[in-house]
């Protein structure tokens, strides 16, 4: 999971999460409709990698990594990966963030955790069901009284799909039809459904070094005015591999309301490193910056993840 932003920067209801929702189910139905059995084998074998290629399949077959190679993590940046885990594996991937934020005499703390994110790969190498829950401490004083928040967030919910393969220029693209669901604690709560959806695209320059980017909208509400908005959500990070086991990141990401009357842009870059122990296993460690007033100052987190 990536750091929590504040209630009223998450995704909000809106007509936008049907039709993407709509879209997979008609390709899953599509393709399980010809699928044989060697679609349920856990592994490469049998089965798309990915639901399109850029040249007839005369490209890289792409997709998630074996079960004999390291596995790709969403974590620690705020851009997810663009591959699934695979058709038959189940990732877990845990972690714990602090921000920190000082603004008009008012000092805000937040706590976020365990920030757990469960990626089951189902049907198909390029389907994932995704969830999350997870907890938050917030804790602002300053104001007048001061404030202390506390419980369970509302439950985050998608489905991750990979479309293509790299090709040369050809980035490897996935899309990932998401909503947080009303679950949390009372204080918490946005206490309606809050759909969105995010598509990610990536690109081996060598060995070593790969970029990607993603971009993402979802439909929002000012907690102020009660009025909905359109936020958009940006991201560019650049990954170099220093060994086989140890990798460093840098990225931009930035929130974009449209439409809104009191929730600003907001800035933030990043960077951190994993530590891959075995194949299986990777532990993290990310800091980041707000780069403009209305983001916070700054935050920290570490975490890992563990495929089976």
């Amino acid at each position: 999971m990536k750091i929590r932003v504040p209630q009223n920067e998450l995704p909000s209801p809106g007509g936008l999460l049907t039709p993407c929702w709509a879209i997979a189910v008609l390709l899953l139905v599509g393709n399980v409709a010809w699928a044989d059995e060697s679609w349920f084998h856990h592994g490469k074998p049998g089965g798309r990698n990915t639901l399109f290629q850029w040249s007839n399949g005369s490209g890289s077959d792409g997709g998630p990594p074996g079960y004999d190679e390291p596995l790709s993590t969403d974590r620690p940046d705020f851009t997810e990966a663009s591959t699934t885990v695979g058709r038959g594996v189940v990732q877990i991937e845990t972690g714990y963030t602090y921000t920190y934020d000082s603004e008009g005499g008012k000092t805000t703390k937040l706590h976020s955790f365990p920030e757990t994110l469960f990626r089951i790969g189902l049907l198909a190498q390029w389907f994932e069901l995704r969830i999350a829950p997870n907890y938050v401490e917030q804790t602002t004083r300053g104001a007048n009284p001061s404030e202390f928040l506390t419980g369970a967030t509302d439950l985050y919910l998608g489905i991750k799909l990979g479309l293509t393969p790299q090709e040369g220029m050809l980035p490897e693209m996935a899309l990932i039809p998401q909503m947080f669901v009303p679950t949390g604690s009372s204080d918490l709560t946005a206490g309606e459904v809050l759909p969105g959806v995010n598509w990610i695209y990536a690109w081996d320059i060598t060995q070593r070094l790969s970029i990607a980017g993603s971009t993402q909208i979802n439909s929002a509400l000012d907690d102020v005015t009660n009025d909905d908005y359109w936020l958009v959500a940006q991201s560019s990070v650049a990954n170099w591999s220093i060994t086989e086991r140890v990798g460093v990141y840098f990225e931009y990401f930035g929130l974009y309301p449209h439409g809104a009357d009191t929730v600003k842009p907001i800035h933030f870059v990043n960077g951190g490193f994993s530590l891959l122990v075995t194949d299986n296993l990777q532990l993290d460690w990310r800091a980041g910056v707000g780069l403009n007033r209305a983001a916070a100052d700054y935050f920290t987190g570490t975490g890992f993840s563990v495929r089976f």
